[in-house]
């Protein structure tokens, strides 16, 4: 993702939050704790069918 659409971005999440940089900051760590149960999901799923568990080496 480019600078300029990060900034875009960022100014659309605060702008849906009225202007609350605490609201969208919660919004955000709400939305990365969803993501990374889904992940955690993903690895189980994939750990049925015997696939190698990549944590270890993910830039997270």
């Amino acid at each position: 993702m480019s600078f300029r659409s990060s900034e875009a971005a960022i100014d659309e999440i605060v702008a849906s939050c009225n202007g609350d940089l605490r609201g969208a900051l919660k919004a955000l760590l709400l939305v990365n704790e969803h993501l990374e149960a889904e992940i955690a999901q993903l690895y189980a799923a994939a750990a049925q069918y015997g696939l190698p568990d990549r944590r270890s080496t993910a830039f997270h």
